[in-house]
């Protein structure tokens, strides 16, 4: 099967279409979490994973967005409720066999407390070796990785909303997983700039 995988979003509608576009044909696509803006809230962006069908998992900010700092956040008029109901039903992290591997989906880290950055040179890193899975996708730093911790396949898309990595330019990304062959294909596209 082939993974698209987004992450950090951060209510960038063009960016997820922009992904999608860049992936071409998947078999189902994953989205790591902040796919939203701390009090922000895109209509726009949250329709379309759930349109896609997109195994979702919460980020940090969804964390403050549904939690007691966002109520007021949550009040405006502008919001759609299913919607706003479908994003608060995803969870913190998701543990799936796909294609016979076993796939943790987190923001952060696969221990607690969660909400390290862990960069893609940090010691921290060796850590998702120790996870129970064949592959862990973390989002949360806007870097790209792709590495082989002992037995477990360790990725990082980049953010497909709000490019921060040097690395690329800081250029917006995604990913593409071969559940079969584990091949990890990562993709670079540049942000349009806002209108």
């Amino acid at each position: 099967m082939k993974l698209g995988i987004v992450s950090d979003l951060h209510c960038n509608i063009d960016g997820l279409d922009r992904a999608l576009e860049t992936m071409g044909p998947i078999d189902a696509l994953l989205c790591l979490g902040d796919s939203i803006n701390e009090y922000g809230f895109s209509n726009a962006v949250i329709g379309r994973l759930r349109e896609r069908g997109a195994l979702t998992i919460l980020g940090n900010h969804e964390e403050v967005f549904l939690g007691a700092a966002g109520v007021r956040a949550r009040s405006r008029a502008d919001i759609d409720r299913p919607l706003l109901g479908w994003l608060a039903e995803q969870p913190h992290r998701r543990a799936l066999r796909i294609g016979g591997k076993r796939i943790l989906m987190v923001h952060s880290t696969p221990w607690e407390p969660r909400g390290s950055y862990v960069m893609p040179t940090s010691s921290e890193l060796d850590r998702f070796g120790e996870a129970d899975a064949d592959i862990v996708l973390y989002g949360h730093t806007h870097r790209q990785v792709v590495r082989r911790i002992g037995r477990v396949l360790v990725v990082n898309p980049g953010s497909a909303g709000d490019g921060r990595d040097p690395r690329n330019g800081r250029q917006l990304s995604c990913a593409v997983l071969d559940t079969v062959t584990e091949e990890v294909v990562v993709q670079d596209f540049p942000a349009r700039p806002l209108q």
